[in-house]
């Protein structure tokens, strides 16, 4: 018979649970060289290529005196972002989803929110390591000034990272299977590209066009890391702009995701 101090059996602490699934998931994630090439390597080894083009290491009076390598910077930071949140992120937790594991992980002490949590933490994580590949190459290999203004330049990069992956949980939420996952995802990924401005820069674009990109959650990205990097603290429409496209992305996220 129990007695009035006996201590009853210890129960797995939901953080240390959420810690445990957060070291396996880096572990899977680890071993998936594809997505640590298109998320860390990919946007550096872009920049670099351009880098290399004569002409875009001169200074360009259309540009106030720029360089198109000095644009490109912000570019390549956004595409690492973009690579995680819409094209690496999504395809596993519909994985997850997909064969059961979500919802067999709801009988344990571990809940599915922790594997939607650690993937949040790890291709947010990778998606800041590959800037800083990014920044650094850039200063190194091109001269690219590091950021004017870079509490501004911080404070973008933290919205864009938060947008991307509530885009990224939204894909998750309305997509069954992980070729849906792949299918619209790669459309998001395309078209977010474009915005961002990777084949064409979103400040030599034509003004029309431009006036539409710029309320694009990364065409309003790509101007506040733009502005930061010349020294002025970024418009707050354009960071606005990204903040209203995370909050929407994430609702809708919140509002149709199932764990089965």
């Amino acid at each position: 018979m129990a007695t009035a101090n006996t201590v009853p059996a210890p129960r797995t602490a939901p953080s240390r649970a959420s810690l445990a699934v957060l070291r396996s998931e880096a572990r899977l994630f680890l071993r998936e060289p594809g997505s640590l090439f298109w998320i860390l390597a990919f946007p550096t080894v872009l920049l670099t290529i351009l880098g290399l083009i004569p002409s875009f290491r001169e200074h360009d009076d259309a540009l106030g005196g720029r360089r198109v390598i000095d644009l490109y910077v912000p570019v390549a930071v956004l595409l690492a972002m973009i690579m995680a949140g819409l094209q690496a992120m999504p395809p596993v937790l519909t994985g997850y989803r997909e064969r059961g594991i979500l919802r067999r992980m709801s009988t344990t002490p571990v809940r599915p929110s922790a594997v939607l949590g650690a993937q949040i933490v790890l291709h947010g994580a990778a998606a800041l390591g590959s800037t800083l590949l990014v920044m650094a190459v850039g200063r190194i290999a091109f001269g690219v000034w590091l950021p004017g203004q870079p509490f501004g330049y911080l404070l973008g990069l933290l919205l864009a990272v938060a947008c991307v992956l509530a885009l990224g949980a939204l894909v998750c939420a309305v997509s069954r299977t992980t070729k849906i996952a792949a299918a619209i995802g790669s459309a998001v990924f395309f078209l977010m590209m474009f915005t961002a401005g990777v084949w064409v820069p979103v400040q030599v674009m034509p003004d029309v066009l431009r006036h539409i990109v710029q309320v694009t959650p990364f065409g309003a990205a790509s101007q506040v890391l733009d502005r930061a990097a010349t020294g002025a603290w970024p418009s707050w429409a354009y960071l606005g702009v990204v903040a209203l496209w995370t909050v929407l992305a994430a609702a809708g996220a919140i509002r149709t995701f199932r764990w089965e």
